[in-house]
């Protein structure tokens, strides 16, 4: 009977020893997992979006994601994913609109910067050197598009625009993204835009803008051969998402009657639609969302502020009560003369020197630069473009006292 007890006695001190034991491999592991203890972010892993994908402008070099470069500053428990698709002479455009949201937001901040290859390391080069304080990760992918259609995707509308279709497929770790074309200013916290994914239904998966608020100047209403969201259509130069439940989604559509989901049905709506679509992948969401309305948050005027607003006289009421909250210098007008205001906010914004007062080197000068400008249509209406930024500007310099 002693040996016996001896021996069971033994064997409940092997399991316990082996309890113990993995007990402390589960904590372990759970430590290496992100958001587990500190430590950097571990770098994004490759997109395993279904079927071949390739970058645009090659031959064959290889999957989605090769040539990337992640950055990390800090590894924060709740950020905010912000995107940008540039091709071409949009280098020094895009880094502007990254400054104006670096400058007021408060969560930190990744950003996703999709580019030709041979942007890559000016992007690198110009993104180390700016003071993030500790608030700022970036992620720069090659342009790619899915193999058997690479050439057709790149030349429609603009080079590389509608890559911003492709987002949901190729990020697939990120839940919720702020998209917005590279000629975006923010004149407030990204924050507050970010926060309109608390304000979505059950079945709203992504927000924008509408193209017009007159209907007697409206593109869409007046032009389009093809379907289209609401009254005006939808401008999707600033598109909030939220990318999991796109991904879910099965879409009603015109071509069949099975609903199909966001990778099924990009390229039959091509195909569908190519000869009568006029600004590209812009005119693609229209269409989706004109089947589908109730997956749509539609944001106001002020949220997506373009010269159509004010160049035959001011049409944003939302902007004229509270100020412009994003600029969306489309058309080119910050790099010529015929829309002055629009200008006068982009170079105020590009010549900032981080850390400097934003009431002597920024809103000072900007303000006496729009006073130049009456003699335009949006010029008369200049206070609306300085309005909220004197308030982000007043309440930046307030969270910065509340935290000493």
């Amino acid at each position: 009977m002693r040996r016996l007890a001896r021996v069971a006695l033994l064997c409940l001190g092997c399991a316990v020893c082996s309890l113990l034991y993995g007990l402390s491999q589960l904590a372990l592991s759970l430590e290496q997992e992100p958001g587990g203890g500190g430590g950097r972010e571990r770098q994004a892993r490759e997109p395993a979006t279904p079927g071949a994908w390739r970058q645009a402008g090659s031959a064959g070099r290889g999957a989605a994601g090769s040539g990337r470069y992640d950055y990390t500053k800090t590894h924060p428990s709740e950020k905010m994913h912000l995107a940008v698709v540039a091709c071409g002479e949009r280098l020094e455009e895009t880094v502007t609109m990254l400054r104006s949201a670096i400058i007021f937001s408060i969560k930190p901040l990744h950003f996703h910067i999709f580019a030709e290859d041979q942007l890559h390391e000016s992007f690198k080069d110009i993104l180390e050197e700016f003071p993030y304080e500790g608030k700022v990760n970036y992620t720069i992918y090659p342009i790619t598009f899915p193999s058997e259609s690479a050439a057709e995707w790149k030349k429609l509308f603009k080079p590389c625009a509608s890559q911003r279709l492709f987002l949901p497929l190729i990020l697939k770790n990120v839940d919720s993204l702020l998209y917005v074309d590279t000629d975006i200013l923010f004149l407030r916290p990204v924050d507050d835009i970010w926060s309109f994914l608390g304000k979505f239904n059950s079945t709203q998966i992504a927000a924008m803008a509408p193209e017009h608020e007159e209907p007697r100047i409206g593109w869409y209403n007046r032009f389009a051969r093809h379907p289209y969201y609401g009254v005006t259509g939808i401008n999707s130069g600033v598109m909030l998402m939220n990318m999991t439940r796109i991904r879910r989604k099965y879409f009603k559509n015109d071509m069949t009657p099975v609903r199909l989901q966001w990778g099924e049905i990009l390229m039959p709506l091509l195909k569908k639609y190519k000869l009568n679509i006029t600004w590209g992948d812009q005119d693609l969401l229209n269409i989706m969302f004109f089947h589908n309305p109730e997956s749509l948050y539609v944001f106001p005027c002020q949220w997506n502020y373009r010269p159509d607003h004010c160049i035959y006289g001011s049409n944003c009421k939302a902007a004229e009560e509270e100020g412009i909250f994003i600029l969306h210098g489309n058309r080119g007008v910050y790099h010529d003369d015929k829309q002055p205001t629009f200008r006068a906010v982009y170079e105020a914004i590009k010549n900032y020197s981080f850390g400097d007062d934003l009431v002597h080197s920024l809103l000072q000068p900007l303000e006496r630069e729009l006073q130049k400008t009456t003699h335009t249509y949006c010029g008369r209406v200049y206070k609306v473009f300085i309005k909220q930024l004197t308030k982000s500007v007043r309440d930046l310099y307030a969270r910065r006292s509340k935290g000493r």
